[in-house]
Formats: C-alpha cells, structure tokens, sequence
C-alpha cells in the first residue's frame, strides 16, 4: 500500500459514471420492467412516467419496484426466473429491441 493508504493496483473505471447516454439501449432498459411490471398488476401509470422515473431517480423507481414485488409475495432472493416457476401467472421478464447503433 502506498502512504495514502490505497492498495497499488487500482485501476480507473473503464467508462464514466455520467456515461449513461452511450449507450442508449441500456439507459432505457429498466423503465421497460416497470412498464411490464405496471401493466402485469394495473397499477397507475404511464410509459412517458416509467421512463422519466427512471430517468431522474433510478433508485427510488428500483426501490419502488423492489418492494412492490416483495408486497406481492416474490421471494426477491431467488431471483426471477425461479419466481417465474414458483408463481406460474408471473410473466417472463421482457425482451428488449436492439437500440441504436454507430
């Protein structure tokens, strides 16, 4: 360790943490979950709103989902393909379309 108290072989991020606009169809990614989870339960909502909750507070709009899914009786520790099996209604998470490309 150096004097600083930093081990020596930190390296830097590969990618930057504003760097979410890079790439576009990752950026949006998680707004289409919450869309699905939303039709899948009828809960109130929009997809102009999934998205720009997303957006602006990704982890409050992750938190949000969290927990509703824990209300619901998912057991978030087994993860979703095994609540998949568990809760036979549950919907397959979705498919997302390629997003733009160079």
């Amino acid at each position: 360790m150096h004097s600083s108290g930093k081990p020596h072989d930190e390296a830097p991020w590969s990618v930057g943490f504003c760097d979410c606009f890079s790439d576009m169809k990752i950026c949006l990614y998680s707004c289409f979950y919450r869309s699905k989870l939303r039709k899948q339960y009828r809960l109130k909502g929009g997809c102009c709103g999934d998205c720009m909750r997303h957006l602006y507070c990704e982890i409050c709009a992750l938190t949000q989902e969290y927990r509703e899914l824990q209300n619901r009786g998912l057991d978030m520790s087994i993860g979703w393909h095994a609540n998949v099996e568990k809760n036979q209604g549950l919907a397959m998470a979705p498919v997302v379309e390629k997003g733009m490309s160079k």
